[in-house]
């Protein structure tokens, strides 16, 4: 097997045709063809129905692309690697990163700052499944992620887990408790954001209920955390869950508790191998962190 194999592999599955992969690639389109059918004659399986005017993965080559773009992108990682060697650049760490991950991350540069002095961060902020792809890619080094257990061709590595927070009216009972317990919120509307919008947190909250018991109804959807506290404490009695943070936003009308009995895991993702120098402070920064 041949990175050039696995790089035309991935060019016809993106290009949905033999001839325009060739035209990326820059190469005729026979050699594709012949390469491609070495390649499926040492897997010993068939990668792509040409049946059709525009060829299709077949549920074998559905399964095998995730992990030949991985493939890729650690050939691309070790290239970039050794181009900075090279060159004698300064290490970069490129770290997909989200809105509310707050103290912990500013006291993980901090520790890898101490540990990797040589190394410098660039942080990547966007939504999750936009993060997992970008470390697919190759175009970050690892991203934080919430929730998730599992993610196609990524390993996911677990740093630490983080407390959640309930928002209800302040004249509710339950606000005057220093926590609060999911099975004390089954009769007051909830607000969640729609699945679509984040799936792992949804599941997560949903099961919570589910499994302590409880069925509140559904109230108006989470949009924004300042709008959605507003109503609050101005519309119907509602609550909500979000995530924790070091300075937690100041809203009238509305009492912030400790949701217990639930925390959230924060995860690293990254792809599969031997973890480069710059990860490997990374996660020793992390677990430094974690051990607070």
């Amino acid at each position: 097997m041949e990175l050039r194999q696995l790089r035309y592999f991935a060019a016809v599955a993106d290009a949905g045709t033999f001839v325009r992969a060739a035209e990326r690639l820059h190469i005729g389109q026979p050699a594709v063809s012949q390469q491609l059918a070495r390649l499926e004659r040492e897997l010993g399986v068939r990668l792509f129905d040409r049946s059709t005017r525009h060829v299709r993965l077949t549920s074998a080559g559905e399964r095998l692309l995730p992990e030949a773009r991985a493939v890729l992108a650690a050939a691309d990682r070790v290239r970039a690697v050794a181009d900075d060697v090279a060159h004698e650049t300064e290490a970069v760490l490129r770290l997909g990163s989200s809105h509310g991950l707050g103290d912990r991350l500013y006291r993980m540069l901090d520790e890898l700052a101490v540990l990797a002095p040589g190394v410098s961060v660039r942080l990547t902020r966007a939504r999750q499944e936009q993060r997992l792809a970008a470390v697919r890619a190759g175009d970050l080094d690892a991203a934080f992620v919430r929730v998730l257990e599992s993610a196609p061709g990524l390993e996911l590595v677990p740093i630490w887990r983080e407390g959640l927070v309930v928002a209800l009216p302040e004249q509710h009972p339950l606000a005057a408790a220093d926590t609060v317990h999911v099975e004390q919120l089954g009769d007051l509307p909830v607000r969640l954001a729609p699945a679509r919008n984040n799936p792992p947190f949804h599941a997560m909250i949903t099961a919570a209920l589910r499994d302590a018991g409880v069925d509140p109804p559904a109230g108006p959807p989470f949009t924004t955390l300042q709008d959605t506290l507003a109503e609050i404490g101005a519309a119907p009695p509602s609550w909500t869950v979000f995530y924790h943070r070091a300075e937690l936003p100041v809203v009238r009308r509305v009492a912030l508790r400790p949701l217990a009995d639930l925390t959230l895991p924060i995860s690293l993702a990254v792809l599969p191998g031997v973890p480069s120098p710059q990860l490997r402070m990374l996660l020793a920064a992390c677990a430094r962190v974690a051990a607070y």
